[in-house]
């Protein structure tokens, strides 16, 4: 916790009695009044001032560096250390305590190296057991056996048992951290600390309302906690909305004092994603390799966009080891293979849909269901789509790219009526004004013999080639349903947009079809007004026996015409 150090001057006489004044005065601070507090920036200063004064000594250098790691400054300490390794006889911690400074700063090679240098040690043992885990392009990493090795020299110790929950949670063994947290705090109920472990568990969970409950129990001890605290905003975000979210943050930015750096950065990056991207060029780049998400957010913001070339450069060499991450990358390679017609990038979508689908620790989460619906989708499987969509729907009421690809797998099997009522609670223009919305909600229309609704979609549009693809499918599946009317329009227009005798043979075919429920009393008499001026666009030979014949039809049966 950050204790303010500004204190007011005060005069004498405002103050206690002069003798207890004079006692104060004699009262120096000391470096552990400043521990105890954790005021590490306090300590770090009176440490700097002794070593200034001339009263430096290895152990000063000690303290200035165990200062500066906990107040985040790791670079700083590495320096520190790095000084201390170049002096004959240094303390044999120091190549330990040099290699947390690597390994915060991801490092993991460096911290290796210098984690080897020192004597073995619980703490030595604990730090190779998390660099096993890391991945790097070094063969000595990422290295199961290795892991394991180190695994086994862990003690049942609290210090060794937290080691092995955190790599359960980096493995995403949520469960497996949350029993072994759960099980220390039996005999430990004053380790508040771990109330937020647990509480960062429930979260990657899902388990919002869960997290927040555990989490209230540390916040009543220590409500300045900016970690307590970021969790909390983010549990908000996910329960609320980024406003509600957003509001958490600024209450620890209010509290914090000009020299509160922890956290900092993580702050910054979940503000950026509390309002949505805003700031994300300006922030997320210089947090890529500090925070691991950062890359990931920055992806996602490049997407929105559009820009998919860019989120694929972003991400093409990123391995993936956590189910966001290979969502992520299939979503990127959906993309990138729908923008540019690439079989490959499409069937690598696939796959990674289909890995996280299938797991089993994702297959019945929300995001698992949404995989194997996405797998199934780009295999064009839409019966098996519905499968996963239908038992996730709830969920989704209000998301309109859920939706948007919901009413395509519903049309897609020939369920028009539902597909245009899911089409329709959409709200999202950008997404209202995209081709496949418009073609789809189009077919669906006609489909439930709506076709004037189709042709309306087509008025609303500017003349581009999108607008003539949307023409073609209304001309052709208005033929196809018998609406006539409707599809000797689009005939109508195509064929003056581009002299193709196809337009003319479908317009034909559809004017005969008008007149013949016309006769059959399917559509009121003035439309064939309407078939005639139609007729009379195409300059065709056959076009004056059509005519007369209506013409003919029209006299006989007292129907006046122009």
């Amino acid at each position: 916790m950050m204790l303010s150090r500004a204190k007011p001057a005060t005069s004498q006489a405002a103050s206690s009695p002069a003798k207890e004044s004079s006692k104060k005065k004699k009262k120096l601070p000391k470096l552990e009044d400043y521990l105890t507090n954790r005021d590490y920036t306090g300590a770090i200063t009176l440490l700097e001032f002794n070593r200034s004064s001339g009263k430096g000594s290895e152990e000063v250098d000690m303290w200035i560096a165990y200062c500066a790691f906990h107040l985040g400054e790791y670079k700083r300490a590495m320096e520190e250390y790095q000084s201390m390794t170049k002096r004959d006889g240094c303390h044999p911690d120091v190549w330990v305590n040099l290699a947390c400074c690597d390994f915060f700063l991801g490092m993991y090679k460096e911290a290796d190296e210098a984690a080897q240098k020192s004597p073995k040690s619980r703490l030595q043992n604990r730090l190779l057991f998390h660099l096993s885990h890391k991945v790097s392009q070094n063969s000595d990493f990422n290295d199961e056996k290795r892991l394991m090795h180190y695994h086994q020299n862990l003690q049942d110790i609290i210090e060794d048992q937290l080691s092995l929950a955190s790599i359960h949670y980096l493995r995403s063994h949520y469960q497996e951290a949350i029993d072994i947290y759960k099980r220390i705090l039996l005999d430990n109920r004053d380790y508040l600390a771990l109330n937020v472990y647990v509480a960062l568990c429930y979260y990657k969970l899902d388990y919002y309302d869960v997290s927040q409950e555990v989490l209230a129990v540390y916040l009543q001890h220590y409500p300045d906690s900016a970690i307590a605290i970021n969790l909390k905003a983010c549990n908000h975000f996910r329960l609320y909305n980024g406003k509600a979210a957003e509001q958490e943050l600024k209450t620890l930015q209010e509290m914090a004092s000009p020299s509160f750096t922890f956290a900092k950065e993580l702050i910054k990056h979940n503000l950026v994603v509390f309002r949505g991207g805003e700031g994300a060029l300006q922030v997320l780049p210089p947090l890529i390799d500090v925070i691991p998400e950062a890359r990931l957010n920055l992806v996602i913001y490049y997407l929105r966009q559009d820009d998919v070339s860019e989120a694929y450069n972003l991400i093409k060499d990123l391995e993936p080891t956590t189910p966001q991450e290979y969502i992520l990358k299939g979503v990127v390679n959906a993309a990138l293979g729908q923008e540019t017609g690439s079989r490959e990038h499409l069937k690598i979508a696939q796959q990674y849909f289909q890995l996280v689908g299938g797991s089993a620790s994702e297959c019945d989460t929300i995001p698992g269901r949404q995989c194997m619906a996405s797998c199934f989708f780009l295999l064009k499987q839409f019966e098996d789509v519905l499968i996963y969509f239908n038992s996730i729907k709830s969920y989704f009421y209000n998301d309109d790219t859920f939706n948007f690809n919901y009413a395509q797998a519903k049309a897609a099997v020939g369920n028009f009526k539902e597909a245009e009522e899911v089409a329709l609670l959409m709200q999202n223009e950008k997404l209202k004004n995209d081709y496949t919305y418009l073609s789809w909600l189009a077919r669906c229309y006609i489909m439930n013999n709506k076709a004037r609704l189709a042709w309306e979609l087509y008025l609303k549009m500017e003349t581009s080639g999108e607008s003539f693809s949307l023409l073609q499918l209304i001309a052709n599946d208005c033929y196809k349903m018998g609406q006539f009317y409707y599809a000797a329009k689009a005939f109508d227009v195509l064929e003056r947009l581009d002299p193709n005798p196809e337009y003319w043979e479908g317009k034909r075919g559809a004017c005969v079809g008008v007149f013949q429920q016309i006769i059959a009393g399917r559509e009121p008499r003035e439309t064939l007004r309407d078939i005639i001026q139609l007729l009379h666009n195409t300059s065709n030979m056959q076009v004056e026996y059509i005519v007369r014949t209506m013409k003919k039809w029209a006299k006989d049966n007292r129907l006046g015409m122009p």
